[in-house]
Parts: C-alpha cells; sequence; structure tokens
C-alpha cells in the first residue's frame, strides 16, 4: 500500500504540498552588504523560517561557499546576485516573486 501524505490526504507520488507551500511564498530579497572586516556577504530574505536552514543548505552547496541561516534569512560568504535567482528557481520559487538589488 502507498503511503498518504498526512497534510494532503493524497498519495505520497502525488503529493504536491511541497510545490504549493513555495508558492505561497512572499517577496525573497537578495542584496549584498559589508559584514565583518568589510567583507562582502549576500543576504537572501523572505523564505519561510521552517525553510531556511534547508535553503541555506543547498545554497551553500550550489555557490560552494560558506553561510548561515539566521531567523528567516540566509547570510552567503561572498557577492553571489548573479548566480543566486537561477538556483531559486531551480528550488522551485517563482521567478518574479524574487527580487536582486
Amino acid at each position: 500500500m502507498a503511503e498518504i501524505c498526512a497534510k494532503c490526504g493524497m498519495i505520497k507520488d502525488l503529493c504536491v504540498c511541497e510545490v504549493l507551500d513555495k508558492e505561497d511564498v512572499r517577496k525573497i530579497r537578495v542584496y549584498t552588504t559589508k559584514a565583518k572586516f568589510k567583507k562582502l556577504v549576500t543576504v537572501v530574505e523572505g523564505i519561510d523560517k521552517g525553510r531556511a536552514a534547508e535553503a541555506a543548505t543547498e545554497l551553500k552547496r550550489a555557490l560552494a561557499c560558506g553561510g548561515s541561516s539566521k531567523e528567516g534569512g540566509v547570510v552567503l560568504q561572498g557577492d553571489h546576485k548573479r548566480k543566486i535567482k537561477a538556483i531559486l528557481i531551480k528550488m522551485g520559487y517563482p521567478g518574479e516573486n524574487i527580487d536582486v538589488e
């Protein structure tokens, strides 16, 4: 017997809860700022607090950099504004909700 999703009641293979959750996301804001010792860091704000750690791990792996998730935001070491939008779209976030400054 196939597993059933507890959230939507559909079979796990047909479950679309994760996709629907990502579509409900508010605006994602990406910008750079200077941190300690005048080093540039890329900040991603607007990701759901429950998924911030997962998003930070995926972004760090894709961009080959260090970073962390703090209070619903993701802080990445270095300037990654040019690449981050494509990675977030691959992760399932809608492109029209991503604002790169």
